[in-house]
């Protein structure tokens, strides 16, 4: 049975990968900061290794890995997805931004990714596996007052291109940019909504609607499936072409 690690996989598009991943048979751990949010999909699915954990703490992550460790039994593991970080994209006006707020999402994005690759590099060896990072459009366009966001997921996509060079021929790396993601109906309970998009929402993308966690989560699927033995270093838009289509204001 394969098995899958998946950093803030409680809620949202972690939650969708792992109810993905779970109807396809695997086996997965979630770490997550929320332990609310943990309570709730650990009793909605027993058979998941469900984790407080901070992945931008080196020590809540080692302590993280020997729990992942004996729940693995000894085998390998198929797949890290590092989707963990702070959701907020808005850090305020540059000028006001402290050093302190700045870390904290280059932390929750990019230091947890370091920290919790580079602790499972040993088992995705093992049973060559690939790793998924979560980065964002946001690292090719912007609205103001985002730079800590930006950076943090920009350095998402160069970290994984280097990671697929340092890691194969065993380990597979590639990055997801997400764009409109509605993560309403895969929030907790008391976070958990169902958006009314206009039609303005929808037409500004191609594709005509706002995307769907299921839409990130099957792209997860497959890169982490042997369909896709050939595919690393590569960075996956999936934003509806709202990014690359041209819009003028009247």
């Amino acid at each position: 049975m394969k098995t899958a690690l998946i950093t803030g996989g409680a809620q949202g598009i972690g939650r969708g990968i792992v109810t993905r991943l779970r109807s396809d048979g695997w086996r997965v751990a979630v770490f997550d900061l929320d332990a609310e949010a943990l309570d709730e999909i650990g009793a909605a699915d027993p058979g998941l290794l469900a984790l407080p954990i901070d992945v931008g703490d080196e020590r809540q992550v080692a302590q993280g890995m020997l729990a992942l460790q004996g729940w693995l039994k000894g085998a390998g593991l198929n797949l890290v997805v590092s989707n963990a970080g702070i959701a907020d994209p808005v850090s305020g006006p540059i000028e006001d931004l402290s050093l302190e707020d700045w870390q904290r999402w280059q932390d929750s994005h990019v230091t947890g990714a370091f920290l919790v690759i580079r602790a499972t590099v040993p088992l995705l060896r093992q049973a060559r596996g690939s790793i998924v990072t979560m980065a964002s459009t946001r690292a090719l366009q912007s609205e103001p007052d985002t730079e800590a966001y930006a950076a943090a997921k920009g350095a998402l996509v160069a970290m994984t291109h280097a990671l697929a060079v340092s890691l194969g021929p065993k380990v597979r790396a590639n990055c997801i940019l997400p764009g409109w993601i509605d993560t309403g109906p895969w929030q907790k309970t008391a976070n958990r909504s169902d958006a009314d998009h206009s039609d303005a929402d929808r037409n500004q993308h191609p594709v005509g609607r706002v995307g769907r966690v299921e839409d990130i989560a099957g792209l997860v699927a497959w890169l982490a499936s042997d369909e896709a033995g050939f595919v690393t270093g590569q960075r996956f838009v999936v934003d509806g072409g709202m990014t690359v289509r041209m819009i003028y204001a009247d």
